[in-house]
């Protein structure tokens, strides 16, 4: 067997080169810059935390209409069907009017007091209704609308961000 040797001579031109290809060109580094660029537009196109964000302010909205009808329900079941408040019965509006408080004695829209805390904690609001607030069964605005059809339906709304209204019926 016979052995070959490649005797491999180092030049200081090649050296030298070497030496200068140890970073990246401009060209290279802006290309990869615009590589991730497009990326991240893309994901944030497919994400889109303004949609996401608007979503979820309105499933906040349908879940709050859902725990108003349901204490207004329970008040209801616990009276044969008749809403009472302060051992009086008492009408839900049979138009779309304002949950709030009112200093107006028997407003329909006033009805925290028959409510909380018995059948709900406290009265949900409105996640973005800058007027919306909960601080006491006399201090509130929860900027949904509730009312009664005439089959003796309750109805919720509120205004959504992505829907134009959001109506739960129970």
């Amino acid at each position: 067997m016979s052995q070959i040797y490649i005797n491999k001579k180092v030049t200081c031109e090649s050296t030298s080169k070497a030496a200068q290809n140890h970073g990246f060109t401009l060209i290279e580094v802006l290309v990869v810059i615009g590589i991730i660029a497009v990326l991240a537009s893309v994901v944030l196109v497919a994400i889109n935390p303004s949609r996401q964000f608007k979503l979820a302010r309105d499933l906040q909205r349908s879940t709050n209409l859902d725990a108003i009808l349901n204490a207004i329900h329970q008040n209801m079941s616990e009276h044969k069907g008749t809403f009472v408040c302060f051992g009086s019965p008492r009408s839900i509006p049979t138009v779309y009017t304002r949950i709030k408080s009112s200093t107006v004695i028997g407003d329909l829209g006033d009805m925290a007091s028959c409510l909380v805390p018995n059948y709900i904690a406290s009265l949900p609001y409105d996640p973005s209704l800058s007027v919306a607030h909960y601080a006491s069964t006399t201090d509130y605005d929860t900027g949904y609308d509730i009312s009664i059809d005439a089959d003796g339906r309750l109805q919720a709304s509120s205004t959504g961000e992505l829907t134009a209204s959001i109506t739960t019926i129970h």
